[in-house]
């Protein structure tokens, strides 16, 4: 009984392990199909929340992770990469790691948008070892809804559900690289 459960477990953490992979492979260079996706996915965003505009014309600067891909049994992880703009002009790329620990089952793809203040707020980001502790808060983008949230700690994050289902009461944080262009 005890080595079915380990042997499900196994499998489970590979096929996770194998998901945040394929979302989080290295790349060299300019990537114009993820610059693609990430206009794309503002987009989107801004067509259902169009108060998002505001937070466009006055932020310092901007992160934007077209796809991040998570999924989770008792033990969950995501993963995902986007590009990190000051004003207009992107200045590189970003790579979004999250592991949760906590009841949770199932999978899903989401869009996250991280908007920076000032130039302190951008430029911790960009240090390559910023992350969200499992109490930062994002404001889910739902089609005609209001989308307002408040800076914390100089940043104000929005997500967007692309697709999937997932049941989760679970504790975690993410964590961010950059790499500039």
């Amino acid at each position: 009984m005890k080595t079915s459960h380990t042997l499900k477990i196994s499998i489970f953490t590979f096929f996770l392990s194998l998901i945040i992979s394929s979302t989080t492979y290295a790349q060299v260079g300019w990537n114009p199909e993820l610059e693609k996706e990430c206009k794309e996915a503002i987009s989107e965003m801004k067509k259902d929340a169009p108060k998002l505009e505001t937070y466009f014309s006055k932020a310092y600067g901007y992160a934007i992770f077209p796809k991040i891909t998570k999924a989770g049994l008792a033990i969950g992880g995501a993963g995902g990469k986007g590009l990190v703009y000051q004003g207009n002009t992107a200045t590189g790329e970003s790579k979004l790691g999250q592991a949760s620990f906590g009841l949770q089952a199932g999978g899903q793809q989401f869009s996250e948008l991280i908007f920076f203040e000032d130039k302190a707020a951008y430029d911790r980001f960009t240090g390559g070892k910023f992350k969200f502790g499992a109490q930062a808060s994002a404001v889910a983008i739902t089609e005609g809804g209001a989308a307002v949230a408040p800076y914390q700690d100089g940043v104000a994050i929005f997500t967007r559900v692309k697709g999937g289902l997932m049941y989760e009461a679970s504790v975690g944080g993410q964590k961010f690289s950059f790499e500039p262009h």
